[in-house]
């Protein structure tokens, strides 16, 4: 007896020591979490994302973080993500999942709610100025964001978790623990889940069936493995993406229609994505004594569609790529035709998928004051996209298993038949220099990335059919940290980065069916982006958390893309713009206190100033963009966060601030300003048994706010303006817009067994 309540005291002092460690390294209910590395770093523990909407994505998580401007679309989303951080859009952002590059290889895109549930995530970082010198990521100028998952609890547990709240939306959520198997050291944990939402504006639902899994391996002290794995199966309408005109005719009603009319490209059955994802990596981490240990990482991530679109076809007169046709084939017998009209309604289904598989060396010798490291990643990716059209008959339906529509003896109809293919290795060196015991590091690296890109457009009678380019590109970086004592510290850092062009539109043309001329020509000047940035911080744990840094950046190839619509078509048309030289200072803060009877405060905000370098040239032209600011850069913005946890009772409440934003390179046109409050609330019940239940209530944009969050499409004017050279006439053209999500209440039912 007294043996067992001697190993249940220390079980109980164990947990106690756990909780004041975290309470040391966690503020603000979870929402700062303590960093000493010599960069500006943001991150959320999983006690802030565990109060959270369950259907959050990473990109609704971070909003309140210092420098990112983040739009959430509705309670339930499958599409990719509309982020900036510091001004950098989403293409820019480097995005990762337990060392795995989680964007899209080829475009950058990033499918957030494929890649791991809420329940599961363990922490979220946010670098809004650099990038991990390790970090397996091509694309990322200046900010990267990784998450990391729940590893598999030492006990086994079943959690079990019921939402359902505002637009038919549920959750079902299951997750067990195996715990520690005998006395092998392997622990493994595997959960599923389905969700399900009315889309809130216009018509269609979202569906989204989603599997997580690891399971670890202690082999030894400090040897470990973990294999992870992860599936999603998702399907949902597609959301329209209003001009400003849009928005002010139609505001939140600006969607699918739920009626078929003739020529109504716009009605939810030619509209959707289907998309999925597949993952899986094997970690591993060997030491080997005498302070040398090695990293290594070996992954695949998969995403494939398709999409499908609304699309009024040419029956006459039209292209197959740059070829035209009389007619299309066997065009008086398709369904829906009518002597009457032009053109054919049709549903384009655009049928794609990526592949990336790569495997991240990185060996580190520690001896005495100095760390080296030295990494290397091989990256092998591949793309294929096609397009297939169906006519539409006269109750809006379509066959996608019957004959595509096709031309002069058989050809499909079809604007971008691609493929892509894409090698990368890069090498990183950093030494890391440590004195006045460990109060001064001095740390320098550099890393150097070799892409082979290669893409093909296999199109008839089109000008170019195949395009190469290799690039390479060094990116040192130069990192100072000095801590006066345990509590506070400075740091100034130079760093760089670099994002490859992205999409097929940066060295191929798309071609129209109408026209059969390019809707979108590939860079005249093939050159990553490369940013510049230096920052100056000053830290402090003591009492309360908190950070503040200032930064300067410069940028020089600067890509935008530009996105709208076809004309008759619910597809978009991307033309990459190389906008020339950028440049940005600012400072931000974020300050978070520890509980104080059980209450946690938290505040970020930021300050930033962009301008533009350049006069962009544009068809023949100069438009006058020199000394205009960076679209999606909000001068101001900032958050507020109030947490309670007593342990029985729980609650989060955070306010949100973003400044006006513009969405053309002109500065013509703009978003206003916008605010937004979040609240969630909740109570851990009492055990029955063994079985510990939970009640939560979320409560998204408090005010039902309706407002434009974010750009979807920016374009260089929306006014008609002149070029300075030749005072050639641009005339406008209108960006599209994100409508962000309404008022939503969620509730959640979970228990622990």
């Amino acid at each position: 007896m007294a043996k067992t309540k001697s190993h249940a005291d220390n079980t109980k002092s164990g947990s106690e020591k756990i909780a004041v460690l975290s309470r040391r390294k966690v503020a603000g209910g979870g929402m700062m979490v303590k960093h000493t590395t010599p960069k500006t770093v943001s991150s959320l523990s999983h006690d802030y994302i565990a109060m959270q909407s369950p259907t959050s994505t990473i990109e609704s998580l971070i909003q309140n973080l210092p420098g990112v401007v983040s739009a959430s679309e509705g309670p339930l989303t499958t599409s990719f993500s509309t982020i900036h951080i510091r001004g950098m859009a989403q293409a820019e952002i480097g995005v990762t999942l337990e060392g795995m590059p989680a964007a899209n290889p080829f475009t950058y895109s990033t499918y957030t709610p494929s890649l791991v549930d809420s329940e599961n995530m363990g922490q979220v970082n946010v670098m809004q100025g650099s990038v991990d010198i390790n970090s397996p990521t091509y694309n990322a100028t200046g900010a990267e964001i990784s998450a990391s998952i729940r590893r598999p609890s030492d006990q086994q547990n079943i959690y079990v978790a019921a939402s359902g709240g505002s637009y038919g939306t549920n959750k079902d959520f299951i997750r067990y623990d195996t715990g520690e198997i005998g006395h092998s050291g392997v622990r493994a944990f595997v959960s599923g889940s389905y969700s399900r939402s009315d889309m809130w504006r216009g018509e269609g639902d979202i569906r989204r069936w989603h599997v997580d899994a690891a399971l670890t391996k202690n082999w030894s002290q400090g040897n470990d493995s973990e294999a992870i794995f992860g599936f999603t199966q998702a399907a949902q309408g597609e959301w329209l993406y209003p001009s400003m005109a849009n928005w002010k005719t139609y505001g939140v009603n600006y969607g699918l229609n739920d009626q078929y009319a003739a020529g109504d490209t716009h009605y939810v059955g030619l509209n959707g994505k289907n998309t999925g994802a597949i993952y899986g990596a094997l970690k591993n981490h060997f030491s080997f004594g005498h302070g040398l240990s090695l990293d290594a990482e070996a992954y695949s991530v998969e995403f494939h569609g398709p999409y499908y679109y609304g699309e009024s076809v040419p029956v006459s007169n039209g292209y197959v790529g740059a070829e035209k046709y009389a007619h299309l084939d066997d065009y008086q017998n398709l369904p829906g035709y009518n002597p009457a009209n032009s053109k054919l309604t049709s549903v384009e289904v655009s049928n794609w998928y990526t592949i990336s598989s790569g495997l991240t060396l990185v060996g580190h010798w520690k001896h005495r004051f100095n760390t080296l490291n030295f990494s290397y990643w091989y990256s092998y990716a591949q793309e294929a996209a096609d397009e297939r059209f169906y006519a539409v008959n006269s109750q809006g339906q379509w066959n996608g298993h019957g004959a595509p529509l096709t031309a002069n003896g058989g050809i499909p109809i079809d604007e971008d038949n691609e493929n892509g293919l894409q090698q990368l290795s890069s090498f990183a060196v950093d030494d890391k220099m440590s004195f006045f015991h460990d109060r001064l590091t001095i740390d320098g690296g550099i890393r150097m990335a070799m892409a082979n890109r290669q893409y093909t457009q296999d199109l008839p009678d089109v000008t170019a059919r195949k395009s190469i380019h290799n690039v390479f590109v060094p990116a040192p970086q130069v990192l100072i940290s000095y801590r006066f004592n345990p509590r506070h510290q400075i740091y100034v850092n130079g760093t760089t980065g670099y994002h490859l062009p992205a999409a097929l539109s940066s060295q191929l043309a798309s071609y129209s069916y109408s026209t059969g001329k390019a809707e979108s020509m590939p860079m005249s000047d093939y050159k990553p982006e490369y940013m510049i940035t230096e920052e100056v911080g000053y830290r402090y744990n003591g009492l309360l958390m908190a950070n503040v840094a200032g930064f300067h950046y410069n940028v020089t190839n600067h890509q935008v893309s530009a996105e709208s619509y076809e004309p008759g078509s619910t597809s978009t048309i991307s033309q990459l713009i190389n906008a020339g030289g950028l440049e940005a200072y600012g400072v931000q803060t974020e300050i978070a206190t520890h509980p104080w009877h059980h209450l946690s405060f938290y505040a970020s905000g930021q300050y930033m100033h962009t301008r533009n370098g350049n006069n962009i040239a544009y068809e023949g032209d100069y438009l006058a963009t020199k000394g205009k600011q960076e679209v999606g850069a909000p001068k101001f913005s900032g958050s507020l966060g109030l947490t309670y946890n007593d342990g029985i009772w729980f609650g989060n409440f955070t306010l949100q601030y973003t400044d006006s934003q513009y969405s053309t390179l002109m500065n013509d046109q703009s978003i206003p300003s916008y605010i937004t409050a979040n609240l969630g609330v909740g109570r851990n019940l009492p055990k029955i048994g063994r079985v510990a239940p939970k009640i939560k209530l979320n409560l998204v944009n408090l005010g039902n706010e309706h407002y434009l969050s974010s750009m979807y499409g920016y374009t260089t004017n929306a006014t008609t303006q002149h070029g300075i050279v030749t005072g050639k006439t641009f005339t406008g053209s209108q960006p599209t817009y994100v409508i962000a999500s309404p008022f939503v209440i969620m509730a959640t039912l979970s228990a622990n067994f």
